[in-house]
C-alpha cells in the first residue's frame, strides 16, 4: 500500500478528502520546486480552504433563490447613462450591510431595478453574508398558506434572519387582507437588525396608502425609511429596447 492509499482515510476522517484532488499536483511541484515541507502543507491546506470556500458560496448562492443569475458585471450601465452609476457600484460593496441599512430601488418598469437588486445580493452572498430573493406576491403567499396550516411564525423566520432581503416588485397592487401586516412585521422584526432592498414602479410616497391604514403605514414606512438609501432608476426599458 502506498502513502497516498494510506492517508485517504485519515482525510475522510478528518474530513478534507478534498485535498487529494490537488494532492498529486503539489507533489510535483514540491519534487520539482523544492519545497520545504511548510510549504508543501501550506499550499495544500490552501487548496482545500479554497474548495470549502467556493462550495459554501455556492451554497449561499443557491439557497438566495435569485429568479435570474444577475451580476454587476454584466450591467449596461451605457444603455441608461444617467442611472446613478458610483452609487449602485458603492452599494455593491456590501458595506450598507454592516448598519443594516435598506436599500429602496424605485422606477419605471425595465429600467434594471430587479437586475440591480439581484447583482447587490450576488455581491453580499460572495462577502458570506446570508441573502433571500422574492418577490412580493411570492412572499403574500408563502405567508398566506403558512397563516392557514398554522407554520406562520416558522415560515415568518425565513424572511426576517437573513442578512440580506430582496422583496422584488412591490405595490404592483394594492395590498388585501392580512398582507399590510404581515409587511409590516416583515419590516419591524428586520429593522436596525439586517437589511432590505425593496424594488417598485411607486414611487416611496404611493407605498403609504397600500397599507389601507395610515397608523400601520406610518409605523411600517418610519422604520424602513429611518436607514435607508432611495434611488430612483430612469430611463428606457431594457425589455422594449431594439
Amino acid at each position: 500500500m502506498s502513502p497516498t492509499d494510506e492517508i485517504i482515510p485519515v482525510l475522510k476522517k478528518l474530513r478534507m478528502s478534498g485535498i487529494l484532488q490537488s494532492l498529486d499536483l503539489r507533489l510535483r511541484q514540491a519534487l520539482d520546486g523544492d519545497l520545504s515541507h511548510v510549504e508543501f502543507l501550506l499550499r495544500l491546506l490552501t487548496d482545500e480552504l479554497e474548495r470549502r470556500e467556493s462550495k459554501q458560496t455556492q451554497l449561499r448562492l443557491g439557497r438566495a433563490r435569485f429568479e435570474h443569475q444577475r451580476t454587476i458585471e454584466d450591467f449596461n450601465f451605457a444603455f441608461n447613462p444617467t442611472l446613478p452609476k458610483a452609487k449602485i457600484l458603492d452599494l455593491c460593496t456590501g458595506r450598507f450591510l454592516d448598519s443594516h441599512t435598506n436599500i429602496l430601488l424605485v422606477g419605471p418598469a425595465g429600467v434594471g431595478k430587479s437586475h440591480v437588486a439581484q447583482a447587490i445580493g450576488h455581491r453580499a452572498c460572495l462577502a458570506g453574508r446570508r441573502v433571500l430573493y422574492t418577490t412580493a406576491h411570492q412572499l403574500f403567499t408563502a405567508l398566506r398558506a403558512a397563516r392557514a396550516d398554522g407554520s406562520y411564525d416558522r415560515k415568518l423566520l425565513q424572511f426576517t434572519t437573513p442578512d440580506l432581503l430582496i422583496l422584488d416588485d412591490l405595490g404592483l397592487r394594492p395590498l388585501q387582507h392580512d398582507e399590510p401586516m404581515d409587511l409590516y412585521e416583515v419590516i419591524r422584526q428586520r429593522y436596525e437588525r439586517t437589511s432590505t432592498v425593496i424594488t417598485s414602479n411607486r414611487a416611496v410616497e404611493e407605498w403609504y396608502p397600500l397599507f389601507g391604514d395610515a397608523l400601520l403605514a406610518s409605523a411600517a414606512m418610519d422604520r424602513l425609511l429611518h436607514h435607508s438609501h432611495l434611488l430612483t432608476l430612469e430611463g428606457r426599458s431594457y425589455r422594449t429596447a431594439g
